[in-house]
């Protein structure tokens, strides 16, 4: 087994369950302007690849980019007052970056959430765990996953090249991120995606539960 010397993560299916909260606050946004509200394994198939896309696929076709841009930065804002009510890590997480942790491995969390989102959440649900986090800021020329910018990024601040990296993900847009950046990638199957799913994106390493996922890099 290789050695590794920092992990990165994936947030959203991947450390915490963070479905009810973005659901809910779709669904706010939504109701507010009068338009169908989606259910959560709607919402589930939309998330991956950052609030910007996930509201283009909530909202009815045919918004104005006008209106878009106002619904998409309400719902930021929405979020952010509500992304703590029922968000929490998945069962067996916080043990696993302990054991990580323990291990001497850094450990760093890439996210296509938006930036202050991602820093806020992993503040208060894994203080001391992480040593980087980061959010979608296109705005400053780094494109969001799939694209190989974040990945490069959270490395270089971590201190350590992407090849001696892992990347933990739950969804394709993982998968490929991985590949671009020429990393080694494990799919885990307690996320936004099912095992079928991942595997028909072309998963090379599947785990089913974090001690599975600690064996996996330890072992």
């Amino acid at each position: 087994m290789k050695k590794y010397q920092a992990i990165l993560f994936d947030l959203d299916g991947t450390l915490l369950d963070t479905l009810e909260d973005l659901t809910d606050s779709v669904n706010a946004i939504l109701g507010k302007y009068g338009f169908p509200l989606r259910d959560r394994e709607e919402i589930r198939k939309f998330l991956g690849n950052g609030s910007e896309q996930l509201m283009k696929a909530a909202l009815p076709e045919g918004i104005s980019e006008t209106d878009f841009t106002k619904y998409l930065k309400e719902y930021q804002a929405y979020y952010k007052g509500h992304m703590e009510e029922k968000t929490a890590p998945y069962e067996g997480i916080l043990p696993l970056l302990e054991e990580l942790r323990k291990a001497g491995l850094k450990i760093g969390v890439v996210s296509n959430k938006f930036d202050l989102a991602v820093k806020g959440l992993c503040e208060k649900y894994f203080p001391g765990y992480i040593d980087g986090a980061a959010g979608e800021r296109e705005a400053e020329g780094i494109r969001r996953k799939p694209a190989p910018d974040m990945i490069d990024t959270a490395a270089e601040r971590l201190g350590v090249s992407t090849k001696d990296c892992l990347y933990v993900g739950d969804s394709e847009v993982d998968i490929l991120t991985a590949k671009n950046a020429g990393m080694d990638c494990v799919s885990v199957t307690w996320g936004f995606r099912n095992e079928a799913f991942l595997r028909e994106a072309g998963a090379a390493h599947l785990v089913h539960t974090p001690k599975e996922l600690k064996n996996f890099i330890l072992q």
